[in-house]
């Protein structure tokens, strides 16, 4: 029997190394701490169950012997004493002991005193999961702080709408000329955001006749115009003409040609085509060239275009019909890129289809932007039975309004553009405003345009 004795800094540790040299079947004598580390005491299993059973030459494992007395010699009398057997005792005494059965194995008090050995932790694992479930936290917590802040923007944009219907039905009832005014304004075609701006800022006004002077000397005076031809045919440069299909991109390039070889001649103008792709695109402005006894260029991409304004640098005017494609198209920044990195300055033009809704022309002027606009052409104006949604649009983005184009001749239908003129004809065809919008209905229109006001302060009473 051999008891051995294992250190180590831990229990788990010192376990293993009992584990290791003994078995699993060790006995653990003793675990304590010593000196700062774990001292283990540990017994083979063999050695115990030789404890356990003794040995076989040895007095332990020899029958257990039987008293008797020997008979004695002839004529003696044999002596029993009281208290030994009877003779059938004896002799059952005297048969030959069964083998003893043999011992289970002895569970010493050190090995039921052992401790358990300590499970194995997976630090990586635990620290995943750890991450895991501070990062659903988090998840969490972001989608109840979320919804909670749609809540509570429902709930402000309810009480808003509510607090400008009330509001309005006061002012209404004060002030009645002011619902006249916003109804000539929505019948004419401005959006409700820009009305609702001027009929909350309108002076105290003794009529609406006198109301309505007020807001068409506002409108414009927020209409950019050029006075004259000088701004653009004078002064020459590379103007580029934008916007989407059929908007009349290459008429109102045909006439803006036709008025600059008018004043300076053939000589001073180039035409360029970027159209390759619409049938028979580039052959119309061809057509108007030849009329006017002008070249026109072809380019396909931004190379080619960067070699044709090269070649034609000395010319006095260079106009660019471009493709059309829609607000949406993403080519649209690609055209934009290509005017702007083509090695010369080129104005764009973005021609304004006055028969499409505030809406859409919106986000023609957000699409067509870019690094900034140089003016803007109203067309089609013949055919638009209303054209404040156009001029909203003109207002509140600010842009520099060039020419009106009102019809298909060349160049007759292209005209300057005349501030007091477009706002009068606004409201002159507005066509039957006052049975568009009820007294019911003004309300729910100026509460809707209160979350849009910020859009149109930028417009000048001044």
């Amino acid at each position: 029997m051999k008891v051995k004795k294992f250190t180590a800094a831990t229990s788990r540790d010192a376990l293993r190394k009992v584990r290791e040299a003994l078995g699993p079947d060790a006995v653990i004598l003793s675990n304590r701490p010593v000196d700062g580390v774990v001292e283990i005491l540990a017994l083979d299993n063999d050695d115990v169950a030789s404890l356990a059973a003794p040995v076989s030459d040895s007095a332990m494992a020899q029958p257990a012997p039987q008293l008797h007395i020997d008979a004695p010699a002839a004529g003696g009398a044999s002596f029993v004493p009281a208290f030994g057997p009877t003779p059938a005792r004896r002799q059952q005494d005297l048969a030959p002991a069964a083998a003893p059965a043999p011992a289970a194995p002895a569970q010493t008090y050190a090995e039921r005193r052992a401790p358990a050995a300590e499970p194995a932790v997976d630090m990586n694992a635990m620290s995943s999961m750890m991450s895991a479930a501070i990062a659903q936290a988090k998840e969490s917590a972001a989608l109840d702080m979320s919804g909670m802040m749609n809540e509570i923007r429902a709930m402000r944009g309810l009480m808003e709408t509510q607090l400008a219907e009330l509001s309005w039905n006061a002012t209404s009832q004060r002030e009645p000329h002011k619902a006249s005014v916003l109804r000539e304004l929505l019948g004419a075609g401005f959006s409700a955001t820009l009305a609702r701006y001027l009929v909350e800022k309108m002076p105290a006004a003794k009529d609406a006749a006198e109301a309505m002077r007020w807001v068409k000397t506002v409108l414009a005076r927020n209409l950019n115009t050029i006075g004259n031809d000088d701004a653009l045919l004078s002064n020459g440069g590379v103007f580029a003409l934008v916007g989407p299909t059929g908007v009349g991109k290459t008429t109102t390039t045909a006439k803006l040609a036709a008025r600059c070889v008018m004043r300076h001649g053939p000589d001073k103008l180039a035409l360029i085509t970027t159209d390759a792709y619409r049938i028979g695109g580039h052959e119309q402005l061809r057509i108007y060239g030849k009329i006017l006894g002008v070249m026109v260029h072809s380019v396909k991409d931004e190379a080619d275009l960067r070699i044709a304004l090269k070649e034609l640098r000395n010319k006095h005017t260079v106009l660019i019909d471009t493709i059309g494609m829609s607000q949406r198209d993403h080519m649209v920044a690609e055209q934009v890129s290509m005017l702007s990195s083509s090695g010369a300055d080129v104005k764009r033009l973005l021609c304004l289809n006055s028969t499409a809704t505030g809406e859409t022309l919106n986000e023609v002027v957000r699409a067509y932007q870019g690094s900034g606009l140089h003016g803007a052409i109203m067309t089609k104006m013949d055919e638009a039975t209303s054209i404040g949604g156009v001029l909203d649009v003109v207002v509140r983005q600010k842009l520099n309004l060039h020419y009106i184009s009102n019809g298909q001749r060349v160049p007759e239908d292209l005209h300057l553009a005349d501030r007091a003129l477009l706002v009068d004809r606004a409201f002159r065809s507005r066509g039957g405003a006052q049975n568009v919008f009820g007294d019911a209905e003004l309300p729910m229109m100026m509460a809707g345009a209160a979350a849009r006001a910020t859009q149109s302060r930028e417009v000048s009473r001044g």
